[in-house]
Order: structure tokens, then sequence, then C-alpha cells
């Protein structure tokens, strides 16, 4: 039987089958003036082909043989190639079309703020970003739709609360792609739990940043008129880092805005807000009282720069492997890192000298001891002697003997500084040794240093060793691999220095953490940041949580200073008293020294960020009050961030959270990847490769670049360099992308990796992406009635053809699929679903079919798929998903807008129709096989046969024969051979689908016969050879017996395919060697 296919593309089989929704070029053209162009399209092709024959000399007939012979299906090579210029001007004519295509004006948003877009218009050619995104983010926030929703007593939704607060960026300055990402995540998941129906909390807010802000303010104000804080003052210092929030703040939550971000923007927090404040006071008192919190003079990380301790997860450790110069904040000059210096502290009465090493040269003014290990021949005789320091008069320093010394390494002698070196410090306790700080708070020498005193400390480096060389004390200079402390913050090299400062025991909340998650209650994704987890509470160590900054949550402590002065002999940290309030510390004060007269001085000094920071999950919803909204909304379902901070903030909010509440903080913890450059390099700003996510959803010139970083802090002397890498990655700066494509691509690059290579060109494909989605709903749309609405009593069990069944079996392991990876967090995944459904099943697919389906089930399908596979893509692509829903015909009872429409979840009424989707897969490799036979061959017209005996088969070719039109180009007939005995007619090329169904397709007068025969025969050997291959390991001894029977029954159903291949070439080489007769 043969059937001529229902379809435009068989009737002109030279457009391609896929132009409504693929040729975007001509889509600025009417109907009308498209086929007006395509007609001037196809005059022009003939005439330039015939031009080119008669310009290589050939018979002036040539040019119309080449017409007739690909009519009648019998062009050979040679007619291939002269045709070629003729397609070549075909498709050069259709871009001059679409370049004489006006360009569409620039966009202009006239939608009032906080209104609904206006979408009467015409959509336009081609998807636009900035056009598409306009305006809906300004409706959904003023219609409440960010807003948690409740039942009307004020409980949570049946299917329960969803609960994300957002890790509060630092507000010093604007936000980077690791915001970007962190941002996609978050909301996906938000605008996900949202549509299934869930009461949905996305709180926003941001963080005072206190070391970073004040770093930056400090830098900003110095740099426009020289002036320090110290010259402002605290009071008008504070001022200005206020009016620095006021300005960053809010480009923070233009950028989260502009990013997509539904939170509710009515409870966005910030956490020096008074409300918040409170909640870090009463979290001090608490802790201070109870004697977690404590006061204590121990070793601290002192970055001198920013004259601050710091905790050790601020400190960076850069790995030297040997002499390094490194440049520093504070100095001109270079400074020698990664060397050991040898020097020699002579002993008493001339006997000789002890050779010591060190790294830290400057920090032999400090020094208290030698130590030697107590079994070291070499010094045994030593031990309780002393040697004289040859700067410091007077000054003597014990030999002592310590097991911790090894007798290996460098001399075997060891100089201790207590209080600059935590190794020194212990043994220092140990031996009830001096400690003795030769530092001033900003990396002066002080008096203790003697002659060096007032020297900077990296300068008395030198000048000590110089001093060293002048007294003949010095012995040598190696290099010497070490890990160098550095700030975090400012760069600069961190001292260990003694200072009083308060502290937190972490010790049994850390074991509370862990518990928490061994227990199940809270789960860490992935396993790897699970391990970490452990690793670091095990070994906690304890918290100084004081910084002298000024920026900052005060610290609400007080010392008390008695009128008569207090005891020389007491403990330090016996004077403090806390207090939510000074009248509170007053009365404190009272109870612990009775009738005696004294004043309070609050301590100067602010609270580590990271305090507050871990208060988050819980102030901002009004701890220590019992609120409503604390009631309703913790703990919280999901803390979502980067895996660098997983101890500095995630830990601490755990902690805090089970010893202030009661209660973990969040169900679920997911750390994702670091975002990198496309080399894998660490984002910095001296690198030029920190991107601001709103430059690559609304483009920049690479020039733009180059003057931000003029804009910022940076030195002088690192703008150059920056510039240099922005014009190496970015040579014409970066496209316009849109956020759609930035969340998708962010989303799509996540997985339980560590780090993220982000490559822009990327996003730019899936801004492609987002174009293929506007041009496939266009045509969609010109498919149904502006007012269609769905059949009432539609039934697809029963109306739905093949292919509709098909695609809802597609739609509905999408669904399922992108469901439970939501769910597990699996964002590459569920990304590669949706791509996979749109572009690969609905777009090559579906909407070719749709073509020639006219039924209204056909229709019915086509709306469903469109309806909810918009629904499925929102919650990574909120703004075009919103923008092509809109534009759907509206159906009763539907919601106002798509983020408030049901979520597409498996449909089990729908499972029958993955049987039907099995059987139409056997059509798409049909249409694939002939597709390559085409391109193989060169054929450009279609008659193709289709050989099976299985009857169900046939008759769904049949059936399907209109749909395989619109998928072939050129197709002119399918012929269905079900008949026994039925043969592929001479002059065609086969191929085996299965054991039971063959196509071929006509390629008489397309090919060599000769090297046709030669290829089928070779492929037929290697195919004889597995079948024979296949037989010898099934006629081993003991095969029924021994090979289980699944793997019995695959080899039988192997060997069939097999041996219907090897028939089927045989029949190949029979239909060409026909050909010769």
């Amino acid at each position: 039987m043969s059937t001529k296919p229902e379809t435009p593309a068989a009737a002109a089989p030279a457009a391609p089958a896929a132009a409504p929704t693929d040729a975007e070029a001509a889509a600025t053209l009417s109907k009308n003036q498209a086929k007006n162009e395509a007609k001037k399209a196809a005059k022009m092709a003939k005439f330039l082909a015939k031009q080119a024959k008669q310009a290589d000399a050939a018979p002036a007939a040539d040019g119309a043989d080449v017409e007739a012979a690909a009519a009648e299906g019998k062009k050979d090579k040679k007619q291939k190639k002269a045709a070629a210029p003729a397609a070549a001007a075909a498709k050069g004519a259709k871009k001059e079309a679409a370049a004489a295509a006006p360009a569409e004006p620039e966009f202009v948003n006239t939608t009032p703020a906080g209104e609904k877009k206006d979408l009467s218009a015409p959509m336009a050619a081609a998807y636009a970003p900035k056009a598409v995104e306009a305006a809906w983010n300004a409706w959904w926030e003023k219609a409440g739709y960010f807003k948690p929703q409740t039942q009307a007593d004020g409980k949570a939704n049946p299917r329960g609360t969803y609960v994300i607060p957002i890790p509060p960026p630092n507000v010093t300055g604007s936000l980077h792609l690791g915001h970007a990402l962190t941002v996609s995540i978050q909301d996906s998941l938000t605008r996900w739990n949202r549509m299934l129906g869930k009461t949905v909390l996305y709180n926003p807010g941001c963080d005072h940043a206190g070391i970073a802000t004040q770093s930056i303010v400090e830098k900003r104000i110095y740099k426009e008129s020289k002036t320090t804080r110290h010259m402002l003052g605290r009071e008008k210092f504070l001022e200005k880092v206020w009016e620095w929030k006021q300005l960053y703040g809010d480009r923070i939550y233009t950028q989260l805005r502009r990013l997509g971000t539904s939170g509710d923007w009515d409870r966005a927090r910030f956490t020096m807000d008074p409300m918040l404040s409170k909640a870090v006071n009463e979290a001090f008192v608490r802790l201070h009282q109870e004697g977690i919190i404590y006061r204590s003079t121990r070793l601290v990380n002192w970055c001198s720069h920013l004259n601050t301790a710091l905790s050790n997860l601020e400190v960076d450790n850069k790995e030297l492997k040997g002499r390094t110069l490194l440049s520093l904040p504070g100095y001109d000059r270079k400074v020698e890192f990664g060397v050991i210096h040898y020097f020699a502290y002579p002993l008493p009465g001339g006997e000789g000298e002890i050779v010591v090493a060190t790294t830290r040269i400057e920090t032999m003014l400090g020094d208290t001891a030698i130590a030697v290990h107590p079994e070291d021949k070499r010094y045994q005789h030593l031990v309780g002697t002393k040697v004289a320091h040859p700067f410091i008069d007077g000054h003597e320093l014990p030999i002592i003997a310590d097991t911790y010394v090894d007798m290996e390494f460098g001399t075997g002698a060891v100089k201790i500084t207590p209080a600059h070196d935590p190794n020194d410090y212990a043994m220092g306790t140990r031996h009830n040794l001096q400690f003795i700080n030769i530092l001033n708070d900003d990396g002066t020498m002080n008096e203790n240093a003697g002659p060096f005193a007032g020297t900077k400390r990296f300068d008395a480096r030198y000048a000590v060793l110089e001093a060293l060389k002048a007294k003949g004390l010095y012995r040598e200079t190696k290099d010497n691999a070490m890990e160098l402390p550095v700030c975090s913050r400012s760069g600069d090299v961190i001292e260990p220095r003694l200072k009083p400062q308060w502290w937190v025991n972490c010790k049994d909340m850390a074991k509370q953490a862990m518990e928490a998650v061994r227990s199940g209650e809270l789960e860490i994704q992935p396993k790897a940041s699970e391990k970490e987890w452990f690793r670091w509470l095990e070994n906690i160590q304890d918290w100084c949580i004081s910084r002298q900054l000024w920026w900052g949550h005060r610290i609400p402590a007080y010392y008390v200073r008695l009128a008569g002065g207090n005891p020389a002999d007491a403990e330090e940290s016996s004077f403090w008293v806390s207090g939510r309030t000074e009248a509170e510390a007053t009365a404190e004060a009272r109870k612990r020294f009775p009738g005696q007269k004294f004043t309070l001085e609050q301590d100067p000094d602010v609270l580590d960020t990271w305090f507050s920071s871990g208060l988050w999950p819980f102030s901002i919803f009004g701890w220590p009050d019992k609120t409503e909204d604390l009631e309703l909304f913790y703990p919280t379902s999901l803390l979502e961030t980067g895996w660098d901070i997983l101890f500095f903030w995630v830990v601490r909010m755990v902690m805090l959270g089970i010893k202030l509440t009661g209660k973990v903080p969040f169900k679920r913890v997911f750390c994702h990847a670091m975002v990198r450059d496309a080399h894998g390099r660490k984002m910095s700003k001296s690198l030029g490769n920190v991107i601001d996510p709103l430059d690559v959803i609304e483009g920049i010139t690479l020039a733009a670049l180059n003057q931000r970083l003029e804009e910022g802090n940076l030195d002088p002397r690192e703008i150059e360099k920056a510039k240099a890498g922005q014009k190496a990655d970015f040579p014409k700066g970066i496209p316009e992308c849109g956020t759609d494509a930035l969340r998708f691509a962010l989303c799509a690059y996540t997985s339980s990796g560590r780090d993220i290579n982000l490559d822009i060109l990327r996003v730019e494909g899936y801004r492609k992406f987002c174009n293929k989605l506007w041009n496939a709903t266009r045509f969609a749309l010109s498919k149904l009635p502006a007012d269609y609405k769905l059949p009432a009593k539609w039934n697809p069990a029963k109306d739905a053809s093949p292919v509709e069944k098909w695609i809802l079996s597609k739609l509905n392991k999408a669904a399922a699929e992108v469901n439970a990876n939501l769910e597990a967090m699996n964002f590459m995944a569920t990304t590669t679903a949706m791509h996979q459904f749109w572009l690969y099943e609905l777009c090559d697919v579906y909407l070719e079919a749709a073509k020639v389906l006219t039924t209204d089930s056909a229709k019915a399908t086509l709306y469903t798929c469109l309806d909810q596979g918009l629904r499925l893509l929102h919650p990574i692509m909120p703004f075009v998903t919103e923008e092509l829903w809109q534009r759907l015909p509206r159906q009763a009872g539907q919601t106002s807008s798509i983020m408030l429409a049901a979520y597409p979840e498996f449909r089990a009424d729908w499972a029958p129709f993955d049987d039907a989707a099995k059987q139409f897969d056997s059509v798409l490799d049909a249409v694939r096989t002939v597709r390559s036979l085409q391109t193989e061959y060169g054929v450009p017209s279609a008659a193709v046969f289709v050989s099976t005996p299985v009857a169900a088969t046939a008759d769904l070719f049949r059936t399907a024969t209109p749909v395989m039109g619109a998928l072939i180009k050129g197709l002119q007939s399918v012929e269905i051979l079900d008949q026994p005995g039925a043969e592929l007619p001479a002059g065609t090329a086969a191929a085996t689908l299965s054991d039971t169904l063959a196509v071929a397709l006509m390629v008489k007068g397309f090919v060599d016969v000769d090297a046709e025969v030669a290829k089928v025969e070779a492929k037929r050997t290697k195919v004889v050879a597995a079948v024979e291959a296949l037989k010898k390991k099934m006629s081993i001894d003991g095969y029924e017996t021994k090979i289980k029977a699944d793997v019995r029954d695959a080899n039988d159903a192997k060997l069939k395919s097999l041996e219907a291949e090897v028939a089927l070439l045989s029949a190949s080489i029979e239909n060409f060697l026909k050909l010769k007769d």
C-alpha cells in the first residue's frame, strides 16, 4: 500500500519542514510576504544555478536537466555538486529577505509600575530579554504573590510550609555571579514549592559585614578626602557607613529583584535592624550569664592593617614553596617570606654558641627561652643555663628541655616567643615563661623591642637581620616551604598576639550539632560536606567573637571600675558584667559589688559579624519574642549556601539555634559549588573576572567593564592587570543574555562538584533556547483560535492519536523527573529534563506534527503541552514563561499568574500512554533512519518503504504517515509492505530497526552501484561474524543450565535481530545488483 502524506512539506520539498519555528530570520515577515520571498528565492536559485553552469562552459541544457533529474530522483554526484550553488543562493536570498525586513524598535516599558503588562499587541518576531522581563516583577510584588499564602485561620496550607532564609549578602557593594547562583537555586525551589500549593516564604535581607564594610568605607573616605576614621570620630564615621548601607543595600535589593527573587520584601531584614539587634544582645547576655561566653587573654589572629582580631576562619593560609616577595598594605617595597634564618645566641663565659632558626627573625626581640629535646645529647649539659639577649639589656633566656622539640629539624634548638606563636604559647604556659609582647596594634614595634621600638614590623625584620650580621651572630638563610597566614579581608600578614577578648566555648554546642546530623534531624548535601562537618566539629576550638571595630553590634558588656580602684591581683574578667541595657548591667554590678561605688564603661569593641549572622534563621522572625512568624516559619526548610562558608556560618547557626531555641534551625543544608571563571580561576577583582549579574543580563561593552574598575577600590597598579584580564576574556564585552538564560545556565552547571567554571558563551546559548521557546509558542498560537477553550469532554485515552499519546507520555515523564530531581536538588538533571522535553520532544516532533494535525484532540494536546510545559520551566525561567503563558488563550478558573498555577506532577491516568509512546518511537526511529539515508545518498525527495509482518505495526505506520510527512523533508510517499512474501523493491537502501521492522529509501539513480554493494557487503560480513560469535557463545556446554534465564533471553533476542539484519543486508545487495541488469 502506498500513501502520500498530507503535508505541505511533501508538496514543497525545497522548504524546510521546521520553517515556522526555526526560520527566525524570516519571522519578521507576514505569511504572504514569506510566501512571496520564498518564490523569489527559488527563482533566484534557479537563475544562479544556470549562470554557474554557463560560466563553467557546460551545455546550456544541463541547468534544466538538474531540475528534471532532481524531480525524478536521478541525480549523480557531478549534478549534485552543480546544484550546490543554487542551494547556497536560496539560503542567501532568505538572509537578504530577513535583512530587508524592518528592525524591531528599541523596547520602552510603558506599563505603569505595579500594573499588569499589556499583551494585546502581536508577539514580537523574536525573543528580546529586556522587553520580556519588563514589568512582571513589579506586578508580582504589588499583587502580593511573593507573600506566604495561608488558610483562612492563618495556619499553613495542607501541604505544609516551605521556608528559605536568604544568606544575607554583605552590604559592601554589588552582587557577583556567586550570589546569582545562590538566588537561582533558592528562588527555583521557592517557586516550585509555591506552585505545589505550600505556604512559602523566601525571606530576603542583607548583612552589615563588619570588617568588610568598615574597610571599604575607610578606603573610600580616604580616597575622596584624605580623611581617616579616627579624624572623623566614631559617631561621624558611623554616619558615613549608614549612608553607604543605604546606597548599596538598595542596590543589592535591585539586583535581587532583577534576578527574579520572589521574596517577601516587606519582611526584608538587615542584621543591624532594631529587632535583630535586640536578638544579638539577648543571645550575648544569656550565653555570658551561663558562662558559655567568657573573657580571657589569649593568643588571637591579629590583623595590623585593620587593627582587629580575627577568627581562624577569617585567615587564609597562603602556601609558599620557597623564597617569595609579597606586596603588603602599608609597605612600599615587597617583603621577603619563605625563608628560614639561622643565628646564634652566645653561651656564657665564651664557651661557644647555640644556633636557632626562625622564619620571623623580628620576633627574636620577644624571645624568652631556648628549648631543646631532653634526650638530645648535644644540649643536655646546657639545660638550666641562660644566654643573654644580644639587643635587650639585662634580658636573659633560660635553656629549657621539652619533648615538643624535634631533634632532627634545623639545629635541634628552638627559640621560644610565647607572646607571638601558638606553639610557643603552649610551651611558655608549661614552663611558666615570660610573655613579652613586642608589637603595637598598628604593627609597629613597641618599647619591649629595645632599639627597634617604633619601627614597622617588616622593616624591623631587615633591621634585625643587619644588626645580627653586625654582631657576627648571623649564620645563614635557606629557602623554606611554609604556609603564611593572611587576612582574608585586607591581605595583610596575620600576627599571633596576646589580647584580652571575648570567647565562646563551643564544645557542648558542637556535640549537639553533630548529633543533629547523626540522628537525621538535619540533612547535609552533598555527602562530602557532611564528612567535613564532623571533621571540623570534632576538632572545634573556642570562638573569638570580639572585633576591634566601630561598625557592628557593640558588645553589651561593661567594665566595672570601682571608686577605690580595682584590686591588682584580681582576675580582670571578674569586673565585667553584661546587660540587655545599661540599667540591667548596673543592677548586675550592684549584686556583684554590694555597697560599693563604681562606674560602668561599655566595651568599645563590636561582635564578630558571624555572631549576629548565626542568629539569622530565628532573629528574622522576632526571636526572642514569641511571634506568630516564629511559630509558623521556624524551623525553616532549607539553608542553601556555598560550601566555603559551611563553618563560618552554617555550623554557628546550628549551634546557636539549638542552644537558644531548642530546635535545629533548618531541616536541610545544601552546599552549592563555587563559581569560577571559564579558566577555573577564583573570581578576583584584581584579575578583572568578577562579573556583576546585571552585566550578563543586560550586556556590557568592554569599555564599560574597564570603567567599573576605575570606579572601584582597586590599587592603581592592579587596575591595568585587571583590564588586561577583561580584554582577554571579553574582547567584545558581554552579550545581553537575560535573567532567564542566566538562571538556567547556573542551574544547569550545578552538580555535586565543588567548582563551576562558568563560560559566558554557555549563558548566551541558553538565551537562544529562550528564543526557541518564543518561536515555538508563537507558531503554536497560530494553530489555536484566540478564544480557544479546552474541550470539556476531551479524553486523550480515547481521542488522542499515537503522536499525541507519545508527547503526553513524554510530558508526564518530564514532570516526574523534574519533580524528583528538584526534591533531590539535582539541578543539572532538572534542567536536562526540561531542555529535553521542550527542544527534542515538543519542538522537534510534536510542533512539526501539529502542522498536519487538525483534530480537536490534537489542538487540546498542543494547548496542554504549552500550558504544562511553561509551568514546568517556570521555577527556573520565571519571566519568559510568564510572558508566554499570559499569551495562551485563557481558560475558565485559571489563576492570574503562572507562578500561582499548579505545578505539573505525574498523572497516573496518563501512565498507559507509555506503551503507545514506545510503539510510536518506532515511527520516529524510521524517520531518523530515512533522514540519515537521504543525507548519505543525497536523495532530496523521499519514496519510503516500511517492511513489517506485524499488523499492528503496519496500522501504526499507516496512521502516522501524515506525521512522517511533516518530519521528513521532501517525503513523496510511504508504502507499507506487510503482506507475506512482500519484498523491498529494487533500487532501495534499507536499514533494520528491529527483527520485525525495516525501512528503505528509493535511491535508484543516486548511487554508484558497485561502491554501494561493496559497502553493504562489508557491513554484512561484520554482522555475520557477530552472529557466529554469538552462536558459539550460546553453544557452550551447560549453556541452558549455567547461564541465567534473563541472559539467555537477551541472547535469543539479539540473535534474532542480527539474523534479520543479515537477511535484510543480503536483500539489499540483491536489490542493488538488479540495478545493473
